[in-house]
């Protein structure tokens, strides 16, 4: 019996372990003060904005123009995207430990990691843009500099960051899904074009 008991507890140690992990990033996150959590979602957003944009330049300008030029689309598209996301995060996570969860929990936790983080990005770079665009500072530039800032506003608040991350996630998740996965774009004048009355 002394092998099963060893695997058993090598399980629940693991599980420990990384439970105690997660709930200490919180705790250090939490313990951080305004001015701090400000100041710190302000470079990390701007550094891994200008990382990602950069390495998928084509697919990530495109998803931050759809992202600013039909949000609520993108949105409606997103939000179930992020919720499946997360799922696929958490069952990843507790399968690890399962005879096949070796496989699929890290599948399914590298495609959660991959996805979420870049959809926040874009969802952050398309309301900089938007913002950007009023206050004529128009272009992904100047996008990426205004997400990073109201990131790094909403940083004095926790609230406000769950709040801003959850519609930021939406908003980008459903525009990348729309690049990766749409057939036309959204912006071409074909697909606005109205036919005249006259035609049937």
């Amino acid at each position: 019996m002394w092998p099963l008991n060893l695997y058993v507890g090598e399980a629940v140690g693991n599980d420990l372990t990384g439970t105690l992990a997660s709930s200490d990033l919180v705790a250090i996150y939490q313990s951080l003060g305004p001015v701090e959590r400000a100041i710190g979602q302000f470079v990390a957003t701007l550094i891994v904005a200008a990382v990602l944009l950069g390495l998928v330049q084509g697919a990530g300008t495109r998803a931050v123009e759809k992202s600013r030029r039909s949000p609520v689309i993108s949105i409606c598209i997103g939000t179930p995207g992020v919720f499946v996301l997360s799922a696929l995060g958490t069952a990843g996570y507790l399968i690890l430990d399962s005879s096949l969860g070796l496989f699929f929990g890290m599948l399914f936790l590298l495609v959660s990691a991959a996805v979420l983080p870049a959809g926040l990005v874009i969802g952050v770079v398309g309301i900089g843009t938007g913002i950007g665009a009023r206050l004529g500072r128009d272009g992904l530039p100047a996008g990426v500099v205004v997400g990073s800032i109201l990131a790094g506003l909403v940083g004095v608040s926790i609230p406000a960051t769950a709040g801003f991350g959850v519609i930021a996630a939406a908003l980008g998740t459903g525009a990348l899904a729309r690049v990766l996965f749409g057939g036309g774009n959204v912006s071409s004048p074909d697909d606005r074009t109205v036919p005249p009355a006259n035609k049937i």
